[in-house]
């Protein structure tokens, strides 16, 4: 199991929660035509993120892997033309979340912390987007 987060176009994403879920749910089938770990593929704003995302979380494949890299630091990115989907260590969680957030700000893309429940949503000029309020018969 991974911690798992993904950076994404702002432009390419809807900016409400339900309409973003059953965005990410299509995006996350993996259904484009490519590879999905060449960064090349990916929005230019998206291209730049990963070049810097992966000083800190060196990729495990894809053209930019190295055979040398080991640790908890490489991680699995899997890049899409709109999103980045990053699946890392859980023992990195913290510092992984931290840095993923801060270079999503930086490059003015947009994250989503889909390990969480709910995952924060944070779109570029908007901010977070509020998170569902829970059904009024869920007691947990």
């Amino acid at each position: 199991m991974s911690f798992d987060m993904m950076v994404f176009e702002p432009s390419a994403a809807p900016h409400d929660r339900a309409s973003f879920m059953n965005w990410y749910a299509k995006q996350a089938e993996w259904s484009e035509d490519h590879s999905y770990d060449d960064p090349q593929v990916a929005s230019p704003a998206l291209q730049r993120w990963f070049a810097e995302m992966i000083q800190f979380f060196p990729p495990i494949n894809g053209p930019l892997s190295s055979p040398d890299a080991e640790g908890p630091e490489v991680t699995d990115h899997c890049i899409g033309q709109n999103v980045i989907y990053s699946a890392f260590s859980w023992s990195l969680a913290d510092e992984a979340h931290a840095k993923m957030r801060e270079l999503a700000i930086k490059h003015e893309v947009g994250f989503f912390h889909a390990s969480d429940d709910p995952g924060e949503i944070l779109i570029p000029g908007i901010g977070p987007l509020p998170s569902a309020e829970k059904k009024w018969w869920k007691f947990w």
